[in-house]
């Protein structure tokens, strides 16, 4: 059967506030609730003010309203399930594990994508490891960003790595082709990140709202590709935010190669053949997260572990002339 709708009634509290925090403020019984499930259920025409269908997350209440939600059938969650599959793995001990995930595999399944995951393969892999040791990601990587994953082994090693990595004593960088040119061999961007109020899916920088967040970056390498300037990248991140590298860079007025939701095609200035070919069919965005360090967070000893460049992102500098590597 069908769930019933949930009403309410926007009370002061609740006026002026976005809808999807007045909803999550009204059904914490429901434990599926989450930010991204209530705001999926907006998005799916689920919720109504006053009669009215709201599809934008951003849209407002006011005191008095009635809030309908009509909530969708709960349906059983399936265990997740091992999958064989090529596992790059660069480093392992008894509590964690750290793997090269290759672009174009999402790092957990979702709803999209039930399976074929990097989670997928890990726990084939983890198929003979002792009783009570179950894989988990310490971190994620975008589908399309290729690159090193912790990966814990315990329940323990989960919240002790989680710690370490937080801390200013561990490292995590990334390789980035962008559009240029950049001015400065190196510097820090210190800009805020959020949810776009209309798209969930897309992240906003910005000075004053948001969460804090940080990027080191240093220019390796610059060239005029056919006259279309691009740079390879370092980034530091000193925090992990949704998205991070890729907004910081496009807001700076570098964005990626090949980024799909931030980029900009400017390989259209480019006057080689061949350079604005590599550019233009880049299939995704040229980033990869290159190295990790830290204390290891039971042996105290310091982990430092660098993932080779894909052959995709290597063919992509060499060819517009950025041979840093």
């Amino acid at each position: 059967m069908p769930l019933p709708p949930r009403v309410l009634t926007a009370d002061r509290g609740d006026a002026g506030r976005r809808v999807d925090l007045v909803l999550r403020r009204h059904l914490t019984d429901l434990r599926r609730a989450t930010r991204t499930r209530v705001q999926a259920w907006i998005e799916d025409g689920r919720v109504s003010i006053n009669g009215a269908v709201v599809r934008r997350v951003s849209t407002r209440a006011a005191f008095g309203d009635s809030v309908i939600v009509e909530l969708p059938d709960e349906q059983p969650r399936a265990p997740m399930m091992g999958e064989p599959g090529q596992l790059d793995c660069l480093f392992e001990d008894a509590h964690l594990l750290i793997v090269n995930k290759p672009a174009g595999v999402v790092s957990h399944p979702t709803f999209l994508h039930t399976s074929g995951s990097l989670l997928n393969v890990v726990l084939h892999y983890a198929s003979g490891w002792p009783t009570g040791q179950r894989p988990s990601l310490v971190g994620r990587l975008d589908k399309l960003t290729s690159g090193l994953v912790i990966v814990a082994k315990t329940a323990e090693a989960h919240a002790r790595l989680q710690r370490t990595l937080a801390s200013s004593f561990s490292e995590k960088s990334y390789l980035a082709v962008v559009y240029g040119p950049v001015g400065r061999e190196r510097g820090s961007i210190d800009l805020r990140l959020s949810r776009h109020p209309d798209d969930r899916r897309l992240v906003i920088a910005t000075t004053d709202e948001g969460l804090t967040s940080f990027t080191h970056f240093e220019r390796l390498a610059q060239a005029d590709a056919g006259g279309c300037p691009v740079a390879l990248m370092r980034c530091q991140i000193v925090t992990g935010r949704m998205h991070q590298v890729r907004v910081h860079m496009a807001t700076s007025g570098w964005p990626l190669v090949g980024d799909p939701k931030y980029g900009e095609p400017r390989w259209e200035q480019c006057q080689d053949e061949a350079q604005r070919d590599a550019l233009a069919r880049f299939p995704r965005q040229a980033l990869h997260a290159s190295r990790t360090a830290f204390v290891h967070p039971f042996t105290q000893e310091r982990i430092e572990v660098e993932a080779p460049v894909p052959d995709d992102m290597r063919g992509l500098m060499e060819l517009c002339g950025l041979g840093w590597v």
